[in-house]
């Protein structure tokens, strides 16, 4: 996409791309801030000092899961999250401004659906199932949440398991490759000799 001038703007606001943001975008220069603070460095809860914290960046979970995007911080100031490779970021870790100020990162409310079963061994079986389609789950003392899909959903009900929607923070397991608390293990594969039901 290139930018050009839009009609009734002069040479003077001419429009500047921002190729950082979640697409190519342009935008008129004189509603644009000059200053942006990038955001470089990132340390888990518990490995940061959070008395130092200016603010806050309440995010759901695919905003959590990146390496570089443009943020607004909840207290309205612009910044951009540029990581050396992408982070899946939980409630708790900070994020450390170029300037040396840190902002902690909120897990947002978003809808999730807990998902129970009367007896542990079935909820065990419903695990293997969510885990066999590569579906990001969190699990708990005895629930484990997902995001919605009706057809997940409707495969569970099949298998007796009890939904309930929840508004929550979600935070899914890393997997084998990725740590606690993030959702890391990426991968493209075939699927030979990689059984799906």
């Amino acid at each position: 996409m290139k930018c050009g001038l839009m009609a009734g703007f002069l040479p003077a606001n001419r429009q500047k791309c921002w190729p950082w943001l979640n697409v190519i975008s342009c935008t008129d220069m004189t509603t644009r801030s000059a200053t942006i603070h990038r955001a470089s460095t990132h340390r888990p809860s518990g490995h940061w000092p959070t008395e130092k914290a200016v603010g806050s960046l309440t995010l759901d979970f695919d905003a959590r899961h990146r390496r570089r995007i443009r943020l607004t911080a909840d207290q309205g100031e612009d910044v951009l999250l540029d990581l050396p490779k992408a982070v899946a970021m939980a409630d708790g870790d900070g994020l450390q401004l170029e300037d040396g100020r840190w902002f902690r990162v909120q897990a947002a409310s978003e809808l999730i659906i807990e998902v129970r079963h009367r007896e542990p061994n079935q909820l065990l079986r419903i695990a293997w199932h969510l885990g066999n389609r590569h579906l990001p789950t969190e699990i708990r003392d005895q629930v484990l949440r997902i995001r919605p899909d009706h057809v997940i959903e409707d495969m569970l009900l099949g298998l007796g398991a009890n939904l309930v929607g929840v508004q929550a923070g979600f935070q899914p397991e890393g997997g084998a490759y990725g740590g606690p608390g993030g959702h890391g293990h990426h991968h493209n594969h075939d699927d030979r000799g990689h059984h799906h039901d």
